[in-house]
C-alpha cells in the first residue's frame, strides 16, 4: 500500500516540534533519581499507637504498607525483594524503623484505602477519557499457560481521565466487559470544578455520556456513529452539530476542526501507565488491584510534575 493512502501513516498527519527538550530531558534523568527520604510525619506514624483493645496490636500502620506497596510497584519487586528494599533503606539512613515481612505486606495491601490525590484547579479542565485493557494473574493464565486453547486468560479494565497537561484526574478499574461509556458518569463525579470540554473517542457515543457531561455544563466532543442522524434532543445539541458538520466538510475535516485529535493525550496516559508499569496488574485480589491502580497513577503524576514536552504543529507531510 502507498503512503498516500495508508491508515496509518496517512499523509495529512501533522508534523510537531518539541520546543522544551532541555527542560524535559533534565525531567526524564529525574524521573530515575534514587533519592529516597522519609519525611518526620511518616516516621512518626511508621508503627501505630495501641487502639486499647485485647489481642496483638498491629505493628504497621496503612503509611507503612502503602509506603512499601509504591516502592514494590515502581521497581517491579516481589514482595519478599521489597522487604529487602526497605530493610536496606533504613539501615543506610539510620533511621531505627524495621521494614513490614513479605507476608504482611501481601496481606494487609488489599485492606488499605488508597484514593487518587486530588489535584486543586481554579481553570475550567478540558477532559479527555479513555480506557485499555490489563491482564490479571491467576488460575485463568495458568491454564492457558498449561493448556493452550483450553486456559483463558483474565484481564481488567483501567478507565482514566485525564487533562491537557497529562495529569490523571480520575481513575476506575473494572471487570472487561464493562463498557466503556457506562464508567464515564462515574468518573465526572470523582472530578471536583468545572469542566468546560469532554473528548473522547466513538466508543463514548451515548445519550448516557452525552447527559453526564452536559450536566457539568462542559462541551462534547465525541465523534459519532456514521449511520447517526440529527436527533432533535437538547441533550444532544453539541452531537447534532457534529453530524451536521461532518455532513458538510467530511469526517476527517470535522476531527481537525473540533480538536478531536485531544483525544491522543489520554491514550498517551495509557500508553505512559503500560510502559512504567507493564501491562498486567501484579496484584491478584479485587480491592488490592484497584490500590495499585491508584497509587499507579499517583506516581504518574508525580512524574508529571517533574516536566512534560510541550509540542508545536509545524507542517502537514
Amino acid at each position: 500500500m502507498s503512503k498516500s493512502r495508508s491508515k496509518v501513516h496517512p499523509n495529512y498527519k501533522g508534523r510537531y516540534r518539541l520546543l522544551n527538550w532541555s527542560e524535559y530531558d533534565r525531567a526524564l534523568v529525574r524521573r530515575g533519581d534514587l533519592t529516597i527520604w522519609f519525611t518526620p510525619e511518616v516516621i512518626a506514624a511508621w508503627q501505630p499507637r495501641g487502639d486499647g483493645r485485647r489481642g496483638g496490636q498491629r505493628r504497621y500502620s496503612d503509611v507503612a504498607v502503602e509506603a512499601a506497596s509504591t516502592l514494590r510497584l515502581l521497581f517491579g519487586l516481589p514482595w519478599r525483594q521489597t522487604e529487602g528494599l526497605l530493610g536496606s533503606i533504613f539501615a543506610l539512613l539510620n533511621l531505627g524503623l524495621t521494614a513490614p515481612d513479605h507476608t504482611t505486606l501481601s496481606r494487609r495491601a488489599a485492606g488499605l484505602r488508597v484514593e487518587l490525590r486530588r489535584i486543586p484547579t481554579t481553570e475550567p479542565l478540558h477532559l479527555v477519557v479513555d480506557a485499555t485493557g490489563l491482564a490479571i494473574v491467576g488460575q485463568g493464565q495458568w491454564a492457558a499457560a498449561k493448556w493452550g486453547e483450553r486456559g483463558r486468560r483474565g484481564w481488567k479494565k483501567l478507565h482514566l481521565a485525564v487533562d491537557e497537561t497529562g495529569r490523571v484526574l480520575a481513575a476506575a478499574l473494572t471487570d472487561g466487559a464493562v463498557p466503556d461509556a457506562a464508567v464515564l458518569p462515574g468518573l465526572l463525579d470523582d472530578i471536583v470544578g468545572p469542566i468546560r470540554r469532554l473528548t473522547t473517542d466513538g466508543g463514548y457515543d451515548t445519550h448516557e455520556v452525552y447527559a453526564a457531561a452536559t450536566a457539568r455544563g462542559a462541551r462534547v466532543v465525541v465523534p459519532p456513529r456514521r449511520d447517526a442522524v440529527v436527533s432533535g434532543d437538547p441533550v444532544l445539541a453539541d452531537r447534532d452539530a457534529h453530524i451536521e458538520e461532518i455532513a458538510e466538510i467530511g469526517r476527517r475535516r470535522w476531527r481537525v476542526a473540533a480538536g478531536q485529535h485531544a483525544q491522543a493525550r489520554a491514550e498517551n496516559g495509557v500508553f505512559r501507565f503500560k510502559r512504567v508499569f507493564g501491562v498486567r496488574l501484579r496484584a491478584r485480589g479485587e480491592p488490592a488491584q484497584k490500590n495499585e491502580v491508584f497509587i499507579a497513577c499517583n506516581m504518574l503524576n508525580r512524574m508529571t510534575e517533574l516536566g512534560m514536552p510541550r509540542s508545536e504543529r509545524v507542517a502537514t507531510a
